[in-house]
């Protein structure tokens, strides 16, 4: 885990969900002649109103009879549990919080019960609930100071595990629950910071993860009977080893590994011989795999060149499995029914948010669950993202997802902003980004850059900004404002800087230690001072508190160095106008973060915009608060890169 994980690939209106065309707008013929011309020269201008029309959706469950499947919807202002029929239909709520956002985990396996997760306002001190038959709420994870997360359930329905710190807020125990009573029984008491990340279908093993570093982990195996721990990754150098699931015989362990190469591979560990054996390669890095529900498939995601690339292998034999061709972007998220029969998946494109699709291998039909994007919306008018590459300061390299908004050239030149991702070692993806849709569509170029440090190019290029923040990764956001100035239509005097959480640190940064370079800055939740922040670390992360210190600092051994690379402490250099955007509960980068880089630039004169949310967290999740960020990031723009 990275220290701000979850701001990667932010969007305030979207939160990164992707999707694709719905089947008739994929199949209209693109424009020719002096149609395409004006068509490129004088796409719609959408308010954030008809962009806030658009839904956002995620997750996947089928019901026990495989008649319908269960997801995530924020059609209301905030996401809450649907269900659909598997057929098409109308989606039906089976949650209707209005405060807080609520995730279904998924239907119980031998009723139409649901496990949801939710926090209160944003804090992440999620709790398991469960919705019974009758539509009652039960918080199964009560307590007013822990987290808890769904783990896993038992091959036969009868339990599921749940992992929660309340016993000690540094760590997650593994509990059992029984489907029927919720009586729990302690599975494994954590003590040393070793996470469960995977249990084999007999409940005999757990697999363990272990940070060293942020680009070095290990994995254990715990027996259950014998209460014995065996570290099964022991290496040479720095590598990375993640486990990702037990094989449906409970036999071996597959885990992902870097170990030895550049790229993430899938191995396996034979849990009674103990040898290893290679299961899946790629040329990029393999983001993750697992089995269905019955065994019989086995999904894995390759992370292609800033794209996911989705396979669905035979579970036994590792052959290919043929997915239907629905065209418009990319599959994700795929999940068998229990029978194996049906498969529900995302479909996502640069152009419209995630789309749902059940297909059925029996009549090899495929049916279009939902229509996200909004209809006063044309697809048309949004762009296509193109992956772009420059050559920074040092020679290094820096992969990109750039966005060219319509009508720009030579003649008529635009203004533009470099947006950085969360982390530190995040990653900018093609697919659905509202946001920067948004900000294309009302003539901004945005290029999403992937700095040095960023993962999906390799652990060289991902451990290259270790303990090197506000410095060479910066100056490769800088590096990217000469390569916009370069291309011809893009304006030099106009080009900012924006981005979320680790992204927001490097506007803070750039303002500060390169005041020269951009003319605006836009910091969403970012950290202006790393040693509170680093002081400030939630103890749930306390197993990545190590990893967090050898990247970035140690707040007591490090703090000259920290201080030197900290904006609070040199926000006297920043003279170019600055908008703060933080939430209120943000557990994360807390908000005296943002309160005290406002305050020590308004000091210098210079013009500062502070917009809070009252009921948010680490990212923003309800609709009536992404609309007015957005609305104001794009105000603040216009004010500043416009004139």
């Amino acid at each position: 885990m990275r220290l701000f994980q979850k701001a990667v690939r932010v969007s305030l209106l979207a939160a990164c969900i992707a999707a694709t065309l719905s089947p008739a707008q994929a199949a209209a013929p693109a424009p020719t002649g002096k149609a395409a011309q004006k068509a490129q020269k004088q796409p719609k201008r959408y308010t954030i109103e008809q962009f806030m029309a658009t839904t956002s959706v995620n997750g996947a469950s089928f019901s026990r009879d495989e008649k319908q499947v269960l997801f995530n919807s924020n059609a209301s202002g905030i996401f809450n549990a649907y269900v659909l029929p598997v057929g098409g239909g109308t989606p039906r709520a089976l949650t209707s919080s209005t405060t807080d956002s609520t995730y279904a985990v998924g239907f119980f396996y031998n009723d139409d019960r649901i496990l949801f997760t939710r926090d209160q306002g944003g804090n992440e001190q999620n709790h398991l609930y469960v919705r019974e038959l009758d539509g009652a709420e039960r918080d199964l994870t009560p307590g007013a100071k822990l987290k808890a997360a769904f783990a896993g359930w038992q091959p036969d329905g009868k339990a599921f595990y749940v992992s929660t710190n309340e016993r000690d807020p540094k760590y997650f125990d593994l509990y059992r629950y029984d489907a029927k009573t919720y009586a729990r029984t302690l599975v494994y008491q954590n003590e040393t910071g070793r996470t469960v990340s995977a249990i084999s279908r007999d409940g005999r093993y757990l697999a363990l993860d272990k940070p060293n570093t942020t680009a070095d982990s290990d994995v254990y195996l715990y027996d259950v009977q014998t209460r014995e721990t065996k570290h099964i990754s022991q290496h040479q150098g720095t590598a990375s080893y993640s486990a990702q699931d037990f094989d449906p015989d409970s036999k071996r362990l597959l885990f992902a590994t870097n170990d030895g190469g550049e790229f993430t591979r899938i191995r396996a560990y034979d849990l009674a011989t103990g040898a290893v054996t290679d299961v899946e390669q790629a040329d990029w890095d393999i983001a993750g795999t697992g089995y269905s529900r019955n065994g019989r498939h086995r999904i894995s995601y390759v992370n292609e060149d800033g794209s996911i690339r989705m396979r669905v292998a035979d579970g036994a034999t590792g052959k290919p499995v043929a997915l239907p061709k629905t065209g418009g972007g990319e599959m994700r998220g795929a999940v068998f029914s229990d029978s194996g029969n049906l498969v529900a998946f995302y479909v996502n494109g640069d152009r419209s948010p995630n789309n749902l699709y059940v297909h059925d291998f029996r009549s090899n039909k495929t049916t279009q669950l939902t229509r996200s994007l909004s209809p006063e919306i044309d697809p048309n008018d949004l762009v296509e993202a193109e992956v772009v590459r420059f050559t920074s300061f040092d020679g290094t390299v820096i992969p990109s997802i750039f966005y060219k908004p319509k009508g720009a050239s030579n003649a008529n030149k635009v203004p533009a902003v470099v947006y950085v991702h969360g982390g530190p070692g995040g990653q900018t993806m093609r697919g659905y980004n509202a946001q920067i849709q948004y900000l294309v569509n009302h003539g901004y170029a945005v290029l999403g850059i992937n700095n040095r440090g960023s993962s999906g190019y390799g652990k060289t290029f991902f451990t290259a900004d270790d303990r090197k923040h506000g410095q060479e990764p910066l100056w490769d956001c800088v590096e990217a404002k000469t390569w916009l100035a370069s291309l011809g239509w893009v304006d030099p005097g106009r080009i900012g800087i924006m981005g979320g959480s680790y992204g927001g640190y490097m506007t803070l940064a750039a303002l500060a230690f390169r005041p020269e370079a951009f003319k605006v800055g836009i910091d969403i939740f970012g950290v202006s001072n790393w040693i509170r922040t680093l002081e400030s670390i939630p103890p749930y992360w306390e197993s990545q508190r190590k990893a967090l210190y050898d990247e970035i600092g140690d707040p007591v051994k490090d703090k000259a160095f920290l201080t030197a690379t900290s904006p609070l402490f040199h926000a006297a250099s920043i003279r170019k106008p600055l908008m703060v955007i933080q939430g209120a509960n943000d557990p994360r980068v807390i908000k005296p973060e943002s309160d005290e880089i406002v305050e020590a630039v308004r000091k210098n004169g210079v013009e500062v915009e502070y917009v809070v949310f009252a009921d948010e967290g680490h990212g923003f999740s309800k609709k009536k608060n992404q609309a007015e960020a957005s609305a104001k990031i794009l105000a603040f723009l216009d004010k500043h890169l416009k004139k």
